[in-house]
């Protein structure tokens, strides 16, 4: 199993290097008053990264909640009388 998930990371950064090449024209990004002129792949491939980061930190968090869940064991079993 991977291998499946090393291949479909390996395709969506080869798909998204080719997208970065194809397209250089300059792009102004305006976001909370913040404002930036700068070719569209260095945009394209800061979101992608900020993605990615993003993305790893919230399975990192889930992961790390179902081990804590895990771990506690759920309730006690009825006790018999």
């Amino acid at each position: 199993m991977r291998w499946v998930h090393t291949a479909i990371i390996v395709l969506f950064a080869a798909a998204t290097l080719i997208f970065l090449v194809q397209n250089r024209e300059i792009v102004a990004v305006d976001f909370l008053g913040f404002s930036v002129r700068a070719p569209f792949a260095v945009v394209a491939a800061g979101f992608y990264l900020l993605g990615t980061i993003s993305g790893g930190s919230v399975y990192a968090l889930l992961r790390r909640s179902m081990q804590g869940a895990g771990a506690t064991g759920g309730p006690p079993p009825p006790r018999s009388a």
